[in-house]
This record gives structure tokens, sequence and C-alpha cells, in this order.
């Protein structure tokens, strides 16, 4: 594990980030706390609220519109065959 300093961390910001990178813990200490730096892998979601608030109202409507009698909504078993599918 490699522990740095705030201001360690942005003056060599590329060279910690490559220790990450190769799979070493890199914590940075600050003011604010302390911060562990990993990198994002295949399998981590990154949404931004924009994105987040879409997806739910596209949701909410779905919900909206099975009860309408519009819409047939998926069963649990079909939303984790899909999930793993996407996966492979």
């Amino acid at each position: 594990m490699v522990v740095v300093t705030g201001r360690d961390f942005r003056a060599n910001t590329a060279k910690y980030v490559d220790v990450a990178y190769r799979g070493e813990d890199v914590v940075v200490k600050s003011r604010a706390g302390s911060f562990r730096i990993v990198p994002v892998t295949e399998n981590d979601i990154i949404v931004n609220k924009r994105d987040l608030a879409e997806e739910l109202r596209g949701a909410l409507m779905e919900v909206k519109e099975s009860l309408e009698g519009k819409r047939k909504l998926n069963t649990l078993d079909h939303l984790i065959n899909e999930l793993r599918d996407s996966n492979d």
C-alpha cells in the first residue's frame, strides 16, 4: 500500500494512477480525509445524476403503463437472465 499526501498526489498523479492500475492500493491523505484510488472496472457502473433521473422516469412510465394494462412487465427471472447474457 502506498500512502501519499494530497499535494504529492497532485504533483505526481500519473505515477499514482499507474500504481493503482497495477493493482496496488493508493491512499491519498488530505485535510478532507483519506481516499483510496482504485481503477474502474468493466463491472462498475458509472451514472451521472441526469442519466439516473432519466432511467427512473422510464421505469416509472413502464409501471404506469403496466397498471393501465398497456404493457406487460418482465419477470425477475427474465431480467436476471438478461443481465447474465449481457455480461457474457
